[in-house]
């Protein structure tokens, strides 16, 4: 190749290595303006009150008037107005070893429970009358797709969360990323089912998810293990993976949540190294 010709080509290939790095810094401007939905603001939403429970290991559920702090074998109930506490149950451990949320429905706390961490993983709902946390019945849902973590009733359903985990309580092959949200009938039969976002299940990980609750103006919200964060996801017009809309810093690490349905907008949480109920009340 002769000198002019090793010019032309040497300039060519300067423009084209020119236009390229235009476009790639295109690109990134672009992907740049995109929000980032994975991340939550610097501040938490500001706590509005702070119950000392004992029970407040697991997660917190309310009616209202009452707080309901609970435990794997354990549930206090609590005055909201003045933090007393009014009943208690206490479980045998070798029947409840791993009670993780609860929600009030109707006079019955509802609450989803399982084997955890044993394996092969079985799962349960047991039910509990709120005016004295009698335990009513147990329904036992056997094996499944996971360890049962939450329960929730939304229009006209049943919503339940079944957890996989990569490591304690994780059965071989199944790791968090196949947690999955189950829609099912009054009978606690499967209707639909739905994964959680990659972005989501990353926050999670190696953990799953730990609290799930639907809003009163029909939004879900979800919680991990441990991060002081809450994810609103939505479910998919079409396919079966959940849609990350927002994720919100909260006072709370991680563990079952719970809205109350009294407050519009005031979420119950729990902070289990202090051993304390949280409320925090979320804007839109």
């Amino acid at each position: 190749m002769d000198v002019t010709a090793q010019r032309e080509t040497t300039a060519r290939r300067g423009q084209w290595m020119v236009a390229a790095g235009i476009a790639a810094a295109s690109l990134s401007a672009a992907a740049g303006a995109q929000p980032d939905m994975t991340s939550p603001p610097v501040a938490a939403v500001p706590v509005a009150l702070r119950l000392p429970a004992p029970e407040a290991h697991q997660g917190a559920a309310s009616d209202g008037r009452f707080l309901y702090a609970i435990d794997n074998d354990r549930i206090g109930k609590y005055r909201i107005d003045t933090g007393e506490r009014v009943a208690q149950w206490q479980g045998e451990r070798r029947l409840y070893p791993h009670m993780n949320s609860c929600t009030v429905v109707g006079l019955e706390l509802v609450c989803a429970a399982s084997n955890y961490p044993a394996v092969p993983q079985t799962s349960a709902v047991e039910f509990f009358d709120t005016r004295n946390l009698r335990h009513i019945r147990s329904v036992s849902l056997g094996f499944g797709p996971g360890s049962l973590t939450a329960m929730d009733r939304h229009d006209g359903k049943w919503w339940a969360v079944f957890a996989n985990y990569a490591g304690k309580g994780g059965e071989p092959g199944r790791d968090y990323r196949y947690t999955l949200l189950v829609r099912m009938d009054d009978s606690f039969r499967q209707e639909a089912a739905w994964t959680f976002p990659p972005d989501v299940l990353a926050r999670f990980a190696p953990f799953s998810c730990s609290g799930a609750s639907w809003s009163g103006d029909g939004r879900l919200y979800v919680t991990g293990h441990d991060r002081p964060e809450m994810y609103e996801l939505a479910l998919p017009q079409a396919g079966s993976q959940l849609e990350l809309r927002r994720t919100i810093a909260i006072a709370a690490p991680g563990q079952a949540i719970d809205w109350d349905p009294a407050k519009p907008g005031r979420l119950w949480a729990i902070d289990r190294a202090k051993s304390e109920a949280i409320a925090s009340d979320i804007g839109n």
